[in-house]
């Protein structure tokens, strides 16, 4: 439950014809309308964060209802009717083709999500390298080639970029081909985060600060580098294997050792928030989180849950907020607990949900909701649904 909504898959726009090219926008006035720069927005696909940004816009006209899109910004609407609505009259899905002017999947729960936020950190799903990167929220849109984590903290972001998540993704996800897939409920929501982390926090985030600034400058200074050509010379200088001469030059306009000594720098100062040494193997690392998260169940089943984003989970949740050191963490009083389902469909759903995120006792199961059985019933409800695996 720490982790519970903070992790999105972007938006499937459902129709090429939301994407548009910059000088199209540019004859619609965009630099000169406001109402424009809130419904045009580049988007973000997992190719733009691994290789190169390319300058694409889509028209995202999530909110409007199809009269307001047609009133206030017509040549949108004509666009979007003329290339996208066709498209969409074929669909199955009722609500797709009731709803043609937005996007197919818009994602509104990753929406409400972004409310306070100026930035947030995204990875491509699919990528031979585990890349982290914060992009900003007024100015793009991730699509459904991109997982989308809603914190600007650069805590979350030195966490998830170290060497402790990248390995623990590796067993955690499966793969498209022959790369890594990245997979909220797989990765991310059962992934423990360190939490007695004490001056840690301060060394996380100015090493994770550094590191994403770093690699957008070199970035930015030279555009035949990407990403993922940064991190196949890294991969070389830490398998020892000698450079070609492209990879030389990636090497030296990208400053690749200086990358190194930085995810160092940020691997040295997630251990010791763990209170590890920064030198585990893989396997191990893998064997305490595994423990870890075992731990956290636990904690979670008796009630108390370390949220990761305490502001905008909690208040989702029904809880109230207690402050414990740098995480803050909930002890679920009786009179937040979630109210018990009435009909027995319900009752399943509602138990299925509270063993979603691993093994826990019917007894701890009845303390997360107010007028749960105990004993004997809640018992053959839980027995029920292993029988049925």
């Amino acid at each position: 439950k720490a982790n519970e909504r903070m992790c999105f898959q972007g938006c499937e726009l459902g129709g090429a014809g939301f994407i548009i090219l910059p000088n199209l926008a540019a004859a619609w006035g965009l630099a000169k309308s406001s109402i424009l720069t809130r419904h045009i927005r580049s988007i973000v696909r997992g190719r733009d964060i691994t290789a190169h940004h390319r300058p694409d816009l889509v028209i995202d006209l999530y909110g409007l209802s199809e009269q307001d899109a047609r009133e206030r910004l017509p040549d949108v609407y004509q666009h979007v009717l003329l290339t996208v609505k066709p498209l969409r009259d074929e669909v199955r899905r009722q609500s797709y083709r009731e709803n043609w002017w937005v996007f197919q999947e818009p994602r509104p729960e990753m929406r409400k999500s972004f409310v306070g936020l100026t930035r947030y950190i995204a990875t491509s799903e699919v990528g031979r390298h585990r890349i982290f990167v914060f992009l900003p929220v007024l100015e793009t849109i991730p699509d459904g080639s991109v997982m989308v984590v809603s914190s600007d903290d650069a805590f979350v972001f030195g966490v998830l970029q170290s060497r402790f998540h990248t390995t623990w993704t590796l067993q955690a996800s499966g793969t498209l081909e022959d790369r890594p897939r990245y997979h909220n409920q797989l990765a991310f929501d059962p992934f423990p985060f360190p939490t007695d982390t004490g001056t840690h926090v301060g060394a996380i985030r100015a090493a994770a600060e550094e590191l994403h600034a770093h690699r957008q400058k070199r970035l930015l200074a030279h555009s035949h580098l990407t990403m993922t050509g940064l991190y196949n010379v890294l991969e070389k200088l830490r398998a020892g294997t000698p450079l070609i001469p492209a990879e030389k030059d990636v090497h030296d306009t990208g400053q690749v050792s200086i990358l190194r000594a930085l995810h160092d720098r940020l691997d040295a100062a997630v251990a010791a928030a763990y209170g590890w040494p920064a030198d585990l193997a893989d396997a191990e690392i893998v064997a305490r989180l595994v423990a870890l998260n075992a731990e956290r169940v636990a904690e979670e089943a008796a009630g108390r849950v370390r949220w990761l984003r305490p502001e905008f989970q909690m208040p989702r949740a029904g809880v109230a907020r207690t402050v414990q050191g740098e995480m803050e963490v909930t002890e679920i009083a009786a009179g937040t607990l979630r109210p018990w389902p009435k009909d027995t469909p319900r009752q399943f759903i509602a138990l299925r949900n509270a063993l979603a995120g691993g093994p826990a006792s019917p007894d701890h199961i009845a303390r997360l909701f107010k007028g749960a059985p105990r004993g004997k019933k809640l018992a053959e409800m839980v027995a029920t649904l292993a029988a049925l695996g």
